[in-house]
């Protein structure tokens, strides 16, 4: 009977065969004809199609001189489409400068845009912070650091009137090659911005108190610790002094939160620094008066936003750190958590419990907090006594 069942479920099955050959047919080429192409496909031929269009002449070119080609190709391929290219002229102004083949293959490789940046064009970006470095080993060495900045090559008459302006201000050399490398941006602003905004903020120092004798050096620390500070408004500016003024801040006490934040409080609206403020009251528990003493302690209160905040100082709190330390110490909330995690184990490999103790050992710099631990540990091995030390005993 089981053979018998078997037969007719055979002929069954070739007559359904038999039956539906199109449907059959069509599964078929559903599983071997996919409706989409893969991705993997699609980047292969993009990426096949990209090297067929690129300029050959270049790609060979930055090819001699070492330059790693499929690096290019994976971060910026565009520039090898360009028609006309500049490898090796810009290749000889940097050899000319001093710089190895291994130095320009970097530089090539890290901003491949300069070998689009016309000839002429760099020569003058050249004398322009050759003016303001000491030799072309140093200039050879910022280019390399800072490629992008360099070949920046819009805007260089305003940058180069953005140089004198500095260097008339009083600015040294050594900060100006900084701003060059690192805020490049405010030499493309237009000169006339940058004045006004120079005299902005010396009228405003004037304004708060400041004198005529040390305004030069204050507004040069300024702006050597933030140079960025040339990109606010006047009205921004002018709104956040306003806004310290109301919070009955002394026009003293202003200029101490300005040079201690570095300008960066220029850069915050009064609403951002009224709910950091709020916040710092609620979280302290404290008074107008007292909260005032609390950012006069610690400036950052007012800088940092609510949810740095409230992680700082839940990190605090966990550790073990109570709100009566930390308004003692309010500067503790500088730190991030892990560098509070990290230095309190170090504090407590010496048996030092910070939950007893002041949190002066663990607030401040690096550089103050080795000095603080290892004061610590020379006390922690110091001997009862001097066994070479003369005992005084009376016969």
């Amino acid at each position: 009977m089981v053979g018998i069942s078997q037969w007719i479920a055979g002929m069954l099955w070739k007559l359904l065969i038999r039956s539906q050959p199109c449907r059959l047919c069509s599964f078929r080429k559903m599983l071997s004809a996919p409706k989409y192409t893969p991705f993997l496909a699609s980047f292969t031929y993009t990426t096949d199609n990209q090297s067929n269009r690129e300029n050959k002449k270049t790609a060979e070119k930055l090819y001699k001189l070492s330059v790693d080609i499929r690096k290019i190709r994976r971060l910026k391929g565009w520039v090898l489409l360009e028609d006309e290219t500049y490898v090796e002229e810009i290749a000889n102004i940097l050899q000319q400068l001093g710089a190895s083949e291994t130095a320009v293959a970097s530089i090539l490789e890290h901003c491949p845009e300069a070998i689009i940046c016309s000839p002429p064009a760099v020569n003058t970006q050249r004398e322009l912070w050759q003016s303001v470095c000491k030799n072309e080993k140093e200039l050879v060495k910022l280019i390399e650091q800072f490629p992008e900045s360099f070949f920046t090559v819009k805007d260089q008459e305003n940058q180069k009137l953005n140089v004198q302006f500095f260097q008339e201000l009083g600015l040294k050399n050594v900060v100006i090659r900084r701003f060059l490398t690192t805020a490049s941006i405010i030499f493309h602003t237009p000169i006339e911005k940058n004045k006004q905004m120079i005299k902005v903020l010396q009228e405003s120092y004037l304004n708060l108190g400041g004198s005529e004798v040390n305004m030069k050096v204050w507004l040069l620390k300024l702006l050597s610790q933030n140079p960025f500070i040339l990109l606010n408004s006047s009205a921004s500016i002018k709104e956040t002094l306003e806004f310290l003024q109301e919070q009955r801040f002394t026009n003293f006490e202003i200029l101490q939160l300005l040079s201690k934040l570095k300008g960066f409080l220029f850069q915050l609206c009064p609403r951002s620094i009224q709910n950091s403020m709020s916040f710092s009251k609620n979280a302290f528990k404290c008074t107008d008066h007292d909260l005032k003493q609390l950012v006069l302690k610690c400036p950052a209160l007012l800088y940092y936003s609510v949810p740095v905040l409230e992680e700082r100082i839940q990190g605090l709190l966990k550790e073990g750190i109570s709100i009566a330390q930390i308004r003692e110490m309010p500067k503790v909330l500088e730190l991030m958590p892990q560098i509070v995690q990290y230095r309190l184990r170090k504090l407590n490999s010496l048996g030092y419990r910070i939950k007893d103790g002041y949190l002066a050992n663990l607030s401040g710099t690096k550089k103050e907090f080795e000095a603080n631990f290892g004061k610590i540990q020379a006390k922690k091995g110091r001997p009862l006594f001097n066994p070479v030390a003369p005992l005084n005993v009376e016969e």
